[in-house]
């Protein structure tokens, strides 16, 4: 494959010209990603066993579809099932199949548990996207991915995860600190980019913790949407890997949900295809 030539940005605008993003934008049907009942359609993976600073205690994982903690379970939330992912062990649910160009949806909310070295700290876990390669790639829990942040107060964040690559629009606020917006300057963020793997969303449009949120994802060809309760948080652009020196292209994977030290359920998980980027989202 050749490498990812990085282009100059276009504007939003530019793109309606040329027909990136269709006005006349039309949707697939959706399917359902969740049944409501047990985790068919998806694999679970749990790494190596933590202490609770963090550290391995074993290069051993706990391994793919085996979960003797049930940290991956459906359960009953009011009238209705949802998935519950305990926190108590890092790993992730994974998609048996793979997607590019979607619209992916689901809601979240926190529980009130939390563990290791994540105990009393912001609740976390996060949406994994064209996940590809083998399992535990990242800290021995995660597939080589790019990562749609879930965490109490930074949900819509970007973090690239075991080579992935993006181009963000973002204001630099600090040597460790990038945040959207439209207007600023384009950034690469990866972990061997000198800004880091993380770009932070703005504007903030979680609920309070306890609550029901909404996070919606668009990606189409090599760029993606951030949105948190119909919210354009973060415009991704160039979506990447870095493979044996290279930057090549990364548009289609398995998603990824992560357990990674808090109580987090989830419902309402259902995913279409579509033709292009729906104008409204910028305005």
């Amino acid at each position: 494959m050749h490498p990812v030539k990085r282009i100059r940005f276009l504007p939003v605008a530019c793109l309606l010209a040329i027909g990136f993003i269709p006005p006349n934008y039309q949707r697939e049907k959706w399917t359902s990603l969740f049944n409501e009942k047990d985790l068919s359609g998806w694999d679970t993976y749990i790494g190596p066993p933590l202490d609770d600073a963090g550290k391995k205690l074993s290069e051993i994982p706990v391994g793919l579809n085996h979960d003797p903690n049930h940290v991956f379970s459906v359960i009953k939330d009011g009238n209705e099932n949802v998935i519950r992912i305990s926190g108590q062990e890092w790993g992730g649910i994974s998609t048996l199949n793979e997607y590019s160009n979607f619209h992916l949806q689901l809601q979240f909310k926190w529980g009130l548990l939390s563990w290791g070295q994540k105990k009393g700290k912001k609740k976390d876990s996060g949406l994994l996207y064209f996940a590809v390669g083998k399992h535990g790639a990242d800290y021995g829990a995660w597939m080589r991915s790019q990562e749609f942040q879930i965490q109490e107060g930074d949900c819509g964040d970007y973090w690239g995860v075991a080579g992935g690559m993006e181009d963000v629009k973002a204001i630099k606020k600090s040597d460790s600190e990038y945040v959207y917006n439209p207007s600023g300057s384009i950034y690469t963020f990866s972990a061997t980019s000198k800004t880091g793997r993380r770009c932070i969303k703005y504007p903030d449009a979680e609920k309070p913790s306890g609550e029901w949120n909404r996070l919606d994802l668009y990606c189409h060809g090599d760029t993606s949407v951030h949105m948190i309760n119909g919210k354009v948080v973060m415009v991704l652009y160039h979506s990447s890997q870095m493979e044996n020196g290279q930057a090549i292209p990364l548009t289609k994977g398995k998603l990824q949900i992560q357990s990674e030290g808090a109580e987090v359920f989830y419902k309402a998980i259902r995913i279409q295809s579509i033709h292009g980027l729906p104008a409204g989202l910028f305005k």
